[in-house]
Order: C-alpha cells, then structure tokens, then sequence
C-alpha cells in the first residue's frame, strides 16, 4: 500500500469510525470513539449514531498486530446498547497487550461501563456521567424462571468484568445497579466524575491531556523494556 493509499484509508476511517491516528515522537496513538449506541446483531435506523461492533472488533486486532501503533486512547460518549456487543469491544480491548486508555465524555451509560474500565486506565472528565442499572430488554421477553435467570447471569457477568478491571467492589457495584429512589421510575444510580472516581470505578479525573500523558507514559515505559530485551 503507498502513502496515498495508506492516507485514503485512514481519512476513510476517520469519517466512518471516529478514529484517527496521531504519529509523534512520542508514539504513534490510534484514537477510537465509542459514540451513541453500540450496535448489535440487529441493525438500528439510520437515524441513530451508532458503534457497529462488527467494525470495531477486526480493527482492534489489527491494531494489536500493527507495528506501527503504540498504544490506543477510547474516547467514550455512549448511552450503552447491545450488552453482547459491548463485552465482546470490551473483552477484546482488555486482553490487548498494547498501551491503552479511556476518557469517558460527556457520558458512558449502561454497557458502556465495562468498556470504560476494561482499558489499563481510565479517566472521566467531572462533568460525565455513568448510569449503572440492571440488564434491560427490549421487545417479547418470555415470562418464565429461565428468563429471569438468564438476566442475572448476565447481570453477574459484566458485574464480574467490571470489578475484574477496576477499583469498585463487587457489593458497591451491585448496590449502585439496584438502588432505588436515586433515578425517576427507574431502578439504578448515576454517578458523576468525581463519584465515579471515589467509588473505584474509574481510576482518575481528568481532560484530554491527561489521558494522552499517561498513555505516552506506558509507551516510554514499553520502549524502555524492549531496549533492555
């Protein structure tokens, strides 16, 4: 591929995912949004932003693979969505061996908790929030114990992954999702920057350029190893 190539491709990205790439001295850092609702196995209208989960997963292997990027930055601004899709950019992201951060803005609601913590650190600036609530479904939901318990196991799940990749307990996360009298007609809590982060949920408060300073410092540390190797 020659540079024009190379160049058409990243502008073509960055016009249907939100991604950029950013090459410096520093390193070279892929940028990745996850906007709107993810998008799962079922395709929503077009009137809707949405993160296709079925773009993001391919991309994030090829930016593992890729030689040329140092280390990933998620920008999040998601009211959550497909719970299946969003663990399965979350599962991806947390087992990449890569440098990786991200900055929750503005919101990262529902399924998007677990892909705000399952980066190596994570910042929320102090006027995001985070809803954490029970599993919901939409459409015919079969009124049967099968049902209901499939929705814990789900429930019991990301609760699992959550607490795996952060600082929250599993009892503090499980009362944040169940609490009531904290959300009108509804069941759950909304936590702000600063609550986030005193509940361990997300490790720092802070802008832009504090999540690219610890980004670029895992990278020197990784190219400081890689010397000594």
């Amino acid at each position: 591929m020659d540079h024009n190539q190379k160049e058409e491709k990243q502008q073509s990205e960055l016009t249907d995912l939100g991604a950029d790439i950013s090459k410096t001295s520093k390193g070279n850092i892929y940028t990745l949004t996850i906007i709107g609702q993810v998008e799962g196995h079922q395709v929503l209208p077009e009137n809707v932003k949405t993160t296709k989960y079925e773009h993001v997963l391919p991309l994030l292997a090829g930016i593992e693979e890729s030689d040329e990027i140092d280390g990933l930055l998620l920008l999040l601004n998601t009211v959550g969505g497909d719970i299946e899709a969003g663990l399965a950019i979350a599962e991806m992201i947390s087992g990449m061996k890569k440098p990786t951060v991200s900055l929750v803005l503005g919101g990262g609601h529902s399924i998007g908790i677990p892909l705000a913590v399952c980066t190596k650190k994570s910042f929320i600036t102090p006027t995001a929030s985070m809803t954490v609530h029970p599993v919901r479904m939409t459409g015919l939901v079969i009124g049967a114990p099968q049902t209901f318990r499939y929705f814990q196991r789900i429930q019991e799940q990301i609760a699992d992954f959550v607490t795996a990749n952060s600082g929250i307990s599993r009892e503090q996360f499980e009362g944040y999702m169940m609490a009531t009298g904290e959300m009108a007609s509804d069941v759950g809590t909304i936590l702000y920057g600063k609550e986030a982060v005193a509940s361990g949920l997300i490790d720092r408060l802070g802008s832009l350029s504090d999540a690219l300073s610890a980004l670029h410092k895992m990278i020197d540390k990784n190219r400081k190893r890689d010397k000594k190797e």
